[in-house]
């Protein structure tokens, strides 16, 4: 006795493609945070997740883009050691740099937001312009949320902590969008 077995699919290819490059950008999100350099003006280290927070906006759209950096969030939180120096827990979700931690995935987002004109995913080809003003426009995120975070759980003014906690990194978030505005007109990026 034949019995006929149709293709039954559970899960669309684009949900998985999505679901897989949301868990690279956390991975490397994660990755970004090893890479540190101390600042001599701040004790907050320059790390290179803010460069992951552009391209999971450019490259995932706001959604995906978000939810990766969330991600993220979650694994740290959860005891992943995936946090500035290897740090994992709920402890750097409240600490000096929780700001700046809880304002990633909106910082995506609104990158993703810019670059592709509203949430569903285009072509992240955009002009140089519009790339470097996404990048931007998370990067006011990233310091207004990073300075508020810095100077309620260190109990300074808000002019203290924007010198301490953002003034500090212009010139390491400068030199961040232009690696991001390279990666993304890179000849390997540009011909996918």
């Amino acid at each position: 006795m034949a019995t006929e077995r149709e293709s039954v699919e559970l899960v669309g290819d684009e949900l998985v493609g999505n679901i897989a490059r949301a868990a690279l950008f956390a991975a490397l999100m994660g990755a970004g945070s090893y890479v540190s350099f101390p600042n001599p003006v701040s004790p907050i280290p320059v790390t290179m997740q803010v460069l992951v927070v552009f391209l999971a906006g450019i490259f995932l759209g706001p959604v995906w883009g978000g939810g990766s950096i969330a991600l993220y969030l979650v694994a740290g939180g959860l005891g992943a050691p995936v946090f500035a120096g290897g740090s994992a827990g709920l402890a750097p979700l409240v600490g000096p740099t929780a700001g700046y931690l809880w304002s990633y995935p909106v910082a995506a987002a609104v990158v993703g937001l810019v670059v592709h004109g509203g949430v569903d995913i285009g072509d992240h080809r955009v002009s140089t312009v519009r790339l470097v003003g996404a990048m931007v426009a998370g990067t006011v995120v990233v310091y207004a949320v990073g300075t508020l975070g810095f100077a309620y759980v260190q109990r300074v003014g808000l002019e203290s902590a924007f010198w301490t906690a953002s003034a500090a990194f212009i010139p390491a978030e400068a030199f961040k969008i232009a690696a991001a505005v390279g990666i993304v007109r890179s000849d390997a990026v540009a011909a996918q």
